[in-house]
């Protein structure tokens, strides 16, 4: 017997009424699901720009898992570009296009020159030592 996806209806949440579907049975891990039915919501504009989303609690009781599947679902959506956090409002849809473009950029950048360390035996403990050094020399913060 075969059986049908978890769907959760948000409409009570979310201004647009946006439909989260969770397999589950799956191998994909749920947060990642979580991840892309957020990303799809805003690509079919079911999830507006400055759209709250619900709280990480509101959404793990609805959805019925851990807390912290949503917070690491919501932390990746937010290093992405997709969300920000307000303390108020919580998490919102933020879509800064020439950061995710620049965050594009710069993981492809970052995988050539990863796989060339890891050739040549450089240690994870060496490049993060590096880009500490490039983060203080440019004044990054």
């Amino acid at each position: 017997m075969l059986l049908q996806p978890l769907t959760v209806c948000f409409r009570k949440e979310l201004q647009q009424g946006m439909f989260i579907k969770i397999d589950f049975d799956s191998s994909e891990a749920i947060y990642r699901q979580l991840c892309r039915q957020i990303i799809h919501g805003i690509a079919t504009s079911e999830l507006a720009e400055g759209e709250s989303l619900p709280s990480v609690r509101d959404l793990a009781e609805e959805i019925g898992i851990n807390m912290h599947t949503v917070n690491k679902a919501y932390s990746i959506l937010r290093e992405e570009g997709f969300l920000t956090v307000d303390r108020r409002r919580g998490a919102v849809v933020f879509v800064n296009c020439e950061k995710m473009k620049a965050m594009q950029d710069l993981r492809s950048d970052l995988t050539a020159a990863l796989a060339k360390a890891s050739c040549k035996g450089i240690s994870r403990e060496e490049v993060h030592a590096v880009i500490d050094e490039l983060y203080e020399e440019y004044g990054c913060s």
